[in-house]
């Protein structure tokens, strides 16, 4: 046994307090959630196999059930690996964003009531129409600023009805909310999404609101973007995870609704589709005019404004 005095047990006391803070300190909590994600990944893949092959082992004949778990193996194989990459894409975006959790400080008092930055206002009443030619055929969207609003986390946000048509058809229903705070910078503040097929709901995933199951508001457009900057428009793990990076700030953009010059250009990227990558141009005074997939070369073009 060693005799020490008060005075060194409470240096020792405060040492150790010390020596166990910078530890904390130095967790790299981004990567802690990208592995936690990863595994959750993995384990749903196991899952979705055993239920698999349970539906197998109910055919009735020896080679129904060999060809379905064969069909089952090969999904496990590929869920595997979609859970893999966007491990990666994870990995890759927490190389820039840091360590941090993501906590973003929400005050509804630092909110105004408009949405007025130049490379995305929102105007209620205004209707923004695009148009591009898919694989499957020509896609239309409205992407309607209405006078409607929601109060999310104490924030009045502006509500947007986005709706996406393929050749006439309605396959996507969205209501986005919107808001701006007091430097500029317009936040996401979560959405409503349908997809459809013949005009019935086939998933509502990737719909969010922040505050609700740990979901977090992103941002959509910064007041004052610079070369090089990362973030995250949105923030449900497993859901909603889009991020953004400026790439561009003095592009040229040709659309049937105008030429317009000294355009913002960003490349967005979600690890929830590792093979998407977007590219999108915001002209000064107008918003969003052009998007384009990086590999299908698709377009979405801005022909109008009601």
């Amino acid at each position: 046994m060693f005799d020490i005095s008060r005075s060194q047990f409470t240096l020792l006391v405060v040492i150790l307090w010390m020596a166990l803070s910078m530890i904390a300190s130095a967790e790299d909590f981004c990567a802690k959630t990208a592995n936690d994600l990863l595994t959750s990944c993995n384990q749903g893949a196991e899952s979705d196999y055993s239920l698999a092959l349970g539906k197998c082992d109910n055919l009735t004949t020896a080679g129904k059930r060999k060809t379905c778990q064969s069909q089952a193996a090969t999904g496990r194989s590929d869920d595997l690996q979609s859970c893999t990459e966007q491990y990666q894409v994870r990995q890759g975006a927490c190389s820039r964003f840091g360590p941090a959790p993501y906590a973003p400080v929400i005050d509804a008092k630092n909110f105004v009531s408009q949405i007025t930055n130049p490379y995305f206002p929102l105007i209620p009443g205004t209707t923004f129409v695009y148009e591009g030619q898919t694989s499957q055929g020509l896609s239309h969207t409205d992407f309607i600023v209405t006078n409607n609003t929601k109060v999310i986390l104490g924030v009045t946000c502006t509500e947007v009805h986005d709706v996406v048509k393929l050749n006439g058809e309605v396959v996507e229903d969205t209501l986005d909310w919107f808001a701006q705070d007091k430097d500029g910078n317009v936040w996401y503040f979560g959405e409503n999404t349908h997809e459809l097929e013949g005009g019935l709901i086939t998933t509502i995933d990737g719909t969010f609101t922040a505050g609700v199951n740990s979901a977090k508001p992103g941002i959509i457009m910064k007041a004052h973007p610079a070369i090089g900057d990362f973030y995250r428009q949105e923030f449900d793990l497993d859901n909603a995870e889009d991020y953004a990076d400026v790439t561009g700030l003095t592009e040229t953009v040709n659309v049937p609704y105008g030429s317009f010059n000294n355009c913002l250009k960003t490349s967005e990227t979600t690890p929830l589709e590792p093979d998407l990558l977007e590219d999108k141009y915001y002209c000064t005074g107008v918003g969003n005019t052009l998007t384009i997939d990086r590999v299908t070369g698709e377009k979405s073009e801005l022909i109008q404004i009601n």
